[in-house]
């Protein structure tokens, strides 16, 4: 048996390889070029990172080919590349920064304003000239002789959980040089004649993007093709003009994809397969029927514990079939729930008794634990089997069903939202003295995000629009969809808010004390203004 290889192996392997490596917009690098250019920046880490501190740089970029060269720096050297969520602003984005020892930031003029002036650590603007010099001050850098293993740290990449805080997920070279040989071989990803082209199209600072999209890419020599962001419109026109035979996804981008007008040539591309997680059934086969491609869609998540995997035999509306080790457990007793019941229409019966949380039995899986963090880490590891905080039910057949969320977080558009900072950004208006932020169902697949207030004051859907405009730290994602003003909250006797009573709450289309929000718009929808 072939010993894993880490990424440091997977650049190496490439250094003499003058096949396409890299494609951004009219920009062309050989896998060989790539080494060299991720050499260099190895070297400039060298000079910017203090010694004796954590060797962590914040990368703060759109899917800019610096990104992917700093990484297989990071990777070369030893040191650790910490994604920064682009949608993150403010203090809160610099308490990311902070919490994960980030020691420099490279940025780019698109996101420099979302850092505080009193961040605390240098921030570069890659395209700036400084590290322009830098870079040219070490062009001809060798390659670095850091010895690097499997468990080493390559990345810190934040994800939301139940304490309402992101968490920067430790981030192996394990955790992406596997994911790439595996998904590499199973989808026949080729360096050949053919060779492979994987589009790239999901934010490099999301797991997705750099395990899903690059690793596989690295792994098989396949060509990576890199967009700048996501662009619905703009994807397919991308995958003709690189030639992309594969791409990666991560929530909504097919539902995007497909919302877009319909062409005759719409199969006429050489996209062969797309792979992620989060979408739907309609759109999984929308899509491959409409674009003449395979879509595989898998359950995971960043710390890639526990894993339901879809098949083409799976009864509508399961999620998958888990991986061995996979249960759905009581989280009370920690034993396994009883099969789900359902009735002739498919309702599930037995409610209270099947739904349970998805457990790793086994162990904590790839998961390689939470930086700085040990909390957070123990909720997860509890009893020496790894906890996901998802809910779920499971069929006499062993098919899995997702149930929602155990932990007070969304899942919006691919991203984690925790609720618990959008209830503080929202209580900083004067006029509203309490309020309950919980998940209501996309149309189309995952949550958004729903917000009931209790007012002490006047407020207008004018006005709740401009005070969040002015809420630097709160991630436009994290904008309410829909806003209920209520005389209370559902309550438990010790106070405790119901909000599984807001959620299963039916709401008139015409009821002027709820307003709407379009789901990439930032105006709610006229209502009446609620007097103090």
């Amino acid at each position: 048996m072939e010993q894993q290889r880490t990424v440091r192996d997977h650049l190496l392997a490439r250094v003499d390889d003058e096949r396409p490596g890299l494609l951004f917009e009219d920009s062309a690098w050989t896998w060989g070029q790539v080494v060299t250019e991720s050499a260099a920046r190895a070297a400039v880490l060298g000079d910017l990172l203090p010694a004796g501190r954590p060797p962590h740089v914040g990368l703060l970029l759109d899917n800019l080919p610096e990104f992917l060269f700093v990484l297989g720096g990071a990777a070369l050297s030893g040191r650790v590349a910490v994604g920064l969520n682009t949608t993150r602003r403010g203090a809160a984005l610099a308490g990311d920064i902070a919490r994960a020892d980030v020691q420099v930031v490279l940025t780019e003029p698109r996101h420099r304003s979302l850092l505080p002036d009193d961040l605390g650590v240098p921030a570069l603007d890659v395209t700036g000239p400084e590290w322009a010099a830098l870079l040219a001050a070490h062009r001809d850098a060798p390659l670095p002789t850091a010895h690097v293993g499997l468990d080493d740290l390559l990345m810190l990449i934040f994800t939301s959980g139940t304490s309402g805080e992101p968490k920067a997920v430790r981030v192996t070279h394990r955790k992406v040089a596997g994911p790439g040989d595996l998904l590499g071989t199973r989808f026949g990803l080729s360096a050949g004649d053919a060779q492979d082209v994987a589009f790239v199209a999901m934010p490099l600072f999301h797991s997705n993007a750099v395990m899903a999209g690059w690793a596989p890419a690295l792994a098989t020599g396949s060509t990576v093709a890199l967009a700048r962001r996501f662009s619905a419109r703009g994807f397919m026109p991308d995958v003709r003009r690189f030639g992309a035979t594969y791409a990666n996804y991560v929530g909504k981008p097919l539902t995007y994809v497909l919302d877009t007008p319909a062409a005759a040539d719409d199969a006429d591309n050489p996209l062969r397969l797309v792979f992620g997680n989060e979408a739907n059934e309609g759109d999984i086969t929308a899509f491959a029927e409409r674009f003449g491609c395979e879509v595989v869609d898998s359950y995971s998540s960043t710390e890639n514990a526990v894993i339901v995997q879809r098949r083409p035999d799976m009864p509508p509306g399961a999620l998958g079939w888990p991986l061995p080790g996979v249960a759905v457990l009581d989280p009370d007793t920690g034993e396994e729930v009883p099969d789900a019941e359902f009735d002739a229409t498919g309702q599930l019966l037995n409610v209270d008794a099947a739904i349970g949380e998805l457990v790793n039995t086994a162990g904590a899986g790839a998961f390689a634990g939470y930086y700085n963090d040990p909390a957070a880490e123990a909720e997860r590891m509890r009893g020496g089997r790894y906890w996901s905080g998802d809910l779920a039910y499971r069929d006499a057949e062993g098919w899995i069903y997702f149930a929602g969320r155990s932990g007070d977080w969304l899942r919006v558009d691919g991203e984690n939202i925790a609720a618990a900072p959008v209830e503080r950004v929202l209580l900083r208006h004067p006029s509203i003295a309490e309020v309950a932020v919980y998940a209501v169902p996309d149309p189309r697949v995952g949550d958004r995000v729903a917000a009931a207030l209790v007012l002490r004051g006047p407020l207008t859907p004018d006005g709740l629009e401009a005070f969040l405009t002015a809420q630097d730290d709160l991630s436009p994602k994290a904008w309410p969809s829909v806003v209920r003003v209520l005389d209370e909250l559902p309550r438990t006797a010790t106070t405790k808010v119901l909000k599984r009573e807001l959620r299963t709450d039916v709401v008139a289309d015409d009821d002027p004390r709820v307003w709407r929000r379009e789901e990439r718009g930032t105006s709610y929808a006229a209502g009446l203004s609620i007097p103090g």
